[in-house]
């Protein structure tokens, strides 16, 4: 998609945008939780699904392009939650070196 003829109107989906924060086990270690740190307005855009098969189980993993506008606290770890779906960050990218969007290519487990 070229930044040029984007409109900004198609950010239309509203998602949370979470950060991991380590939550003490109770023995000495620590687990991985998440808490919010923004709503956002974005764009999601599936890529591709890739079905296999773990531990006897079907999975399957969707690919997202997801875009929103700059922020400087984005970074690959984070993840977009809307609703029960959530999306891992994988990737960050300006994609015209603007400083307008982010280009997030994200992963949605499960489904």
């Amino acid at each position: 998609m070229g930044i040029a003829d984007f409109d900004p109107g198609r950010l239309s989906a509203r998602l949370v945008l979470e950060r991991p924060v380590p939550v003490s086990d109770g023995q000495g270690g620590a687990t991985e939780a998440f808490e919010a740190v923004a709503s956002v307005w974005a764009l999601v855009t599936p890529l591709a699904a890739k079905v296999e098969e773990r531990a006897g189980a079907e999975t399957v993993e969707i690919t997202h392009d997801i875009w929103v506008r700059r922020r400087g606290d984005l970074v690959s770890g984070m993840r977009f939650v809307k609703g029960l779906r959530h999306f891992t960050v994988e990737s960050v990218r300006d994609p015209d070196e603007s400083g307008r969007y982010l280009a997030c290519r994200c992963r949605e487990e499960g489904r």
